[in-house]
This record gives C-alpha cells, structure tokens and sequence, in this order.
C-alpha cells in the first residue's frame, strides 16, 4: 500500500472537514500523542483498533488521533467494520454469521431517521451483543452506507 500523500489529504479535505488540532490540545500533548503514534506503527501503518487504544490512552479524541495520523502521512488500516484493510475488504452479498433479522430491522429504522455512522454502529453492536464487523455486514448487506469514522477516515 503507498503512502498517504498530498493528493490523498486533498481528496479526503475536499470530502471530510477537520481541523489540524480538532481538540485544541496544547503542543505538549500534540507531541505526545504524535509519539504514541509513532511507537503504534504497525508495518507503516496504525490500525484501527490501535487508533481507538491511543486515543484512550492519550486522553485525546478519536478525531484528534485520526488526525496527527493524517499530518504523519501515514493511513489508517484494518477498519473494525470493514470500510477498508491493509488488503482489500471482500464485499459480498452474503455474511460469515447467520443473517442477523433484528440488527437489519434497527439499521433500517436508524436509516430512516438519519445516518448510519460509525459510533451508531458500535453502539448498536453493543447493545445487541454482536461484533461491530458483523453489523457493518449486515449494513452492507441491506445497502446501508456507514458514515462518519471516529478516526475521520471517512
């Protein structure tokens, strides 16, 4: 996989509005957490789950990670719903696990009120008791786009 450039950045600012320090947080804590991000490098890049993990750790926001992640240069990899991996995400028609009726059902309903986002989803996943993965799936599955990253990836 190439490296996030310039070209990249602009593609994703023309979709996606962040500011560089979307926390405000001091320039000691920018350096921090450009450290941790650093040190989390795996093979290049940062994964997601390990975006969620420094965030947390750092006590900075999930959009503030996402975005040192951006000035590095360096791409996020292995979405925890499958938006996009190191390699290709297969997208098919079908899911690993049975078909889950009532996740399908709430998607729909929370489709018809606004968007799918990513924290929704994980808060749905959550409360359902199934993996996030497997929700994304279903989504997918139904024709429901999920919006939002709480990294600022999409």
């Amino acid at each position: 996989m190439r490296n996030f450039s310039d070209t990249d950045r602009k593609k994703k600012s023309s979709r996606i509005k962040l500011p560089d320090n979307p926390g405000n947080l001091s320039s000691e804590t920018l350096f921090k957490l450009e450290q941790a991000v650093r040190t989390n490098l795996k093979d290049g890049y940062v994964t997601c789950p390990s975006g969620w993990q420094l965030a947390s750790d750092s006590g900075a926001s999930r959009l503030d990670v996402g975005s040192m992640i951006d000035k590095l240069g360096i791409r996020v990899t292995d979405c925890q719903l499958g938006c996009f991996k190191v390699s290709k995400t297969d997208r098919t028609d079908s899911v690993a696990e049975p078909f889950n009726d009532e996740a399908a059902c709430r998607i729909k309903t929370i489709i018809e009120a606004g968007e799918l986002t990513c924290k929704i989803v994980h808060d749905l996943a959550r409360e359902l008791n199934i993996k996030p993965m497997s929700l994304a799936n279903v989504a997918n599955v139904i024709g429901c786009k999920i919006r939002q990253c709480q990294l600022g990836c999409f």
